[in-house]
């Protein structure tokens, strides 16, 4: 199997990027854009564990807008064949001591790069 495709990783770290932004900034529209639409995407939250695209769209839609600006540490983004990457970083938020961690399985669609699992989870 290729790992780290120049091309592949190129795309994928594009994706993330895209993906960071749009969460700091809260344009949800990207972040629905970039989760697969399907009952078997998950996301395990700091506070919540969400089964399916809907449960995650609807916890976008009411999630606070204020205080998202993080600074990420130790990305890893690691591409497998053309289809499949993971990316994994740890974040900091200023005035909270704690650490966060984040990994996003992502998975080549028709449509593009989209997440198909993700975890969040803040270090005591």
């Amino acid at each position: 199997m290729d790992i780290n495709l120049p091309e592949v990783l190129a795309e994928m770290q594009a994706a993330f990027e895209r993906y960071e932004q749009a969460l700091v900034s809260n344009d949800v529209a990207v972040l629905d854009e970039l989760f697969w639409n399907s009952p078997h995407t998950l996301r395990y939250g700091a506070t919540e564990n969400l089964y399916g695209y809907q449960a995650i769209q609807d916890f976008r839609a009411n999630r606070p807008s204020q205080g998202l600006a993080r600074t990420c540490m130790n990305t890893v983004i690691t591409t497998y064949g053309r289809d499949f990457a993971t990316a994994n970083t740890e974040f900091a938020r200023e005035g909270n001591p704690r650490t966060g961690r984040q990994s996003q399985t992502w998975m080549r669609t028709p449509e593009g790069w989209r997440v198909v699992a993700a975890h969040v989870s803040l270090l005591a």
